[in-house]
């Protein structure tokens, strides 16, 4: 994209808000038309009244000079003002269009993009349009009005030395336009680097016990020191390349000026040029050196501001989650039915499925086991439509799921996992979110009692109105376990995927998460992702995947008496020498079909 086509689409955020634009712009004018007036006063302040002695002059000079800076502070507060509220509304409806796009972009599009980065675009760079979007235009204006008008009135005044102040304006676009390069390289290399330290933020803020219990905080240090470095060298690039250009462009202008002051002061000499003809000349002419410093300096921020709406608008132009279905089928029965479906990642060397076939009746629970990377989650993840299939099709109901809307999809889908996601808010608004924030304290109290959270809930100090903390860390992993099923059971989805949602929970714990899953899963279509086998005996039917195949289903008795990669996989978790440690009593009577 062009520089003009960014910037025209930039201008497009200021449309909406042009009223309150337009103010500012008038009172930019009123600055800038008000520019050559105190050149123009200086003619006869001086010979009026230093020369002639004229009572009247001296009489109405010291009010048209309060008059004149009185018009020009109130116009400058307007258009300040004016601006800024403009620039803050920009930065306001970015922010919000990004965050929009970022909530409706598909899973895909996180797993290859640092959520560091996206943290500092939404941060960091949007900051960096607001100048680019009202300031620099702002100044622009202002400033090239205000010049033209100086121009004028020492043309008026002088027009052969004029010319000569005219001569200084190629130079100066030669240094602008050398210094812009350099000024968006550096802008864009600053954008990467915040990205890179938001991570590393991000991470250490995140790991924090694993930082502290592995003694990673020189680590850790010395990581965040390597990026803050590499943020103020790009900084100190933008910094040389800036300052370089003023004092050159101040240079060429000087220059200027003291030849201009020289032939006006041999014209003045030669009575070519009155006392007070001079002054207005030499005034006009200093006062030229302010709008043209400014103009020199927005450079800075316009290429920041053009470097950071590349970033912006390139995560703005990210297609979102594609929702070309047009069914909506109500309530589902809960038959799930997968079609020969393979699915390969962006990148990866093979498919993470490949002609997988299985048939899930309503109200049935299979579990979905395998050797890590087998492609278990995948094919849960399928289920609601996070990822494609790249061949084949999944059915819900005799459906293709790609035939129906996204919200009648999920509202039939419930997921609960290992890794529990909760807000930092309420109790009750972690079991009542998003489409089930309208629920009653009846309903979510109830969905709350049938996950065992209850009791937990009301020993909590505000009970539902207790805040979680952020991801529910003012709660035990058990208790995070259960409101994340109390919110599936609020959501009475007729399909549930459960992604070892018991694992890494102590015995008690357990107990309590696993009788709220019975209590979830009963009458639910259920797919369990498991990665202990001690969690499958329940399942009515269990799919074994290797290389993304399913090469055995059956149930657990019927696997572990073929004796193929379940049995294999059974022995090497029970035996005590594959490094999963030997089951207790009650598992391994219930693994080998004892109950």
């Amino acid at each position: 994209m062009t520089n003009t086509a960014l910037y025209l689409r930039l201008l497009g955020y200021v449309r909406p808000y042009r009223g309150v634009f337009a103010a500012g712009i008038a009172g930019m004018v009123i600055v800038a038309a008000t520019e050559p007036v105190l050149p123009a006063l200086m003619k006869p302040l001086i010979e009026g009244t230093f020369i002639d002695k004229d009572p009247a002059v001296m009489r109405w000079i010291p009010f048209a000079i309060v008059a004149l800076f009185l018009v020009r502070g109130l116009a400058t507060y307007l258009a300040v003002y004016a601006t800024g509220w403009v620039g803050s509304r920009v930065v306001a409806d970015l922010r919000n269009a990004m965050f929009a796009r970022l909530t409706a972009l598909p899973a895909s599009y996180y797993d290859s993009e640092p959520s560091g980065n996206l943290v500092s675009r939404l941060t960091f760079d949007v900051t960096q349009i607001a100048a680019a979007a009202t300031s620099v235009l702002t100044v622009v204006f202002k400033d090239s009005l205000a010049i033209a008008g100086l121009l004028a009135y020492l043309a008026w005044l002088n027009w052969p030395l004029t010319l000569l102040a005219l001569a200084m304006a190629p130079l100066i676009v030669l240094v602008v336009r050398s210094v812009s390069a350099r000024l968006r390289a550096s802008s864009r290399e600053v954008q990467d680097a915040m990205g890179y330290i938001t991570q590393v933020i991000d991470e250490a803020i995140g790991g924090h016990r694993v930082v502290k219990l592995f003694g990673g905080q020189d680590y850790e240090k010395r990581r965040f020191d390597e990026e803050a470095n590499r943020v103020r060298r790009h900084v100190m690039k933008q910094i040389a390349a800036a300052a370089a250009s003023t004092p050159v462009v101040q240079l060429i202008a000087a220059t200027a000026l003291a030849a201009i002051i020289w032939i006006a002061a041999v014209q003045s000499s030669a009575a070519r040029l009155s006392v007070g003809e001079f002054a207005a000349f030499v005034t006009g002419m200093l006062l030229l050196t302010a709008p043209l410093k400014r103009l020199t300096d927005i450079n800075e921020h316009l290429q920041k501001g053009l470097a950071a709406a590349e970033s912006i608008f390139r995560l703005l132009d990210e297609p979102p989650e594609e929702d070309r279905g047009t069914v909506s089928i109500g309530r589902a029965r809960g038959e799930v039915r997968f079609e020969r479906v393979a699915l390969t990642y962006a990148g990866a060397a093979r498919p993470a499925l490949a002609g997988v076939d299985l048939a899930i009746a309503p109200g049935e629970t299979v579990a979905l086991v395998g050797p890590s990377g087998a492609g278990k989650s995948t094919l849960a993840n399928l289920v609601p439509r996070f990822y494609r299939p790249t061949a084949g099709r999944v059915l819900l109901d005799g459906h293709d799921i790609e035939s129906l809307t996204l919200a009648s999809l999920r509202a039939n889908v419930a997921l609960v996992t290992q890794e529990v996601v909760l807000f930092n808010d309420t109790v009750a608004a972690n079991i009542a979110y998003g489409a089930m924030h309208g629920a009653g304290e009846r309903a979510i109290s109830a969905a709350a009692e049938a996950a065992h959270a209850l009791e937990f809930i009301r020993a909590l100090p505000e009970g539902m109105a207790t805040m979680v903390g952020e991801n529910g860390v003012r709660l035990s992993g058990g208790q995070r376990q259960r409101l994340a099923i109390a919110r599936a059971l609020l959501r009475d989805a007729p399909v549930l995927v459960l992604d070892e949602a018991t694992s890494a929970l102590d015995a008690e714990s357990e107990r309590h998460v696993q009788a709220a899953l019975d209590a979830l899963m009963r009458g639910r279509t259920t797919i369990v992702v498991a990665h202990r086998l001690s969690t499958v005996e329940n399942a009515g039917r269990i799919a074994v995947l290797d290389r993304g195949r399913i090469v055995e289903l059956g149930t657990h008795r019927e696997l572990l008496a073929r004796g193929g990669l379940y049995a294999r996989l059974y022995r090497v978790h029970f035996s005590g020498t594959g490094g999963a440690g030997a089951p207790a009593a009650g598992e391994r009577q219930a693994l080998s079909g004892g109950r």
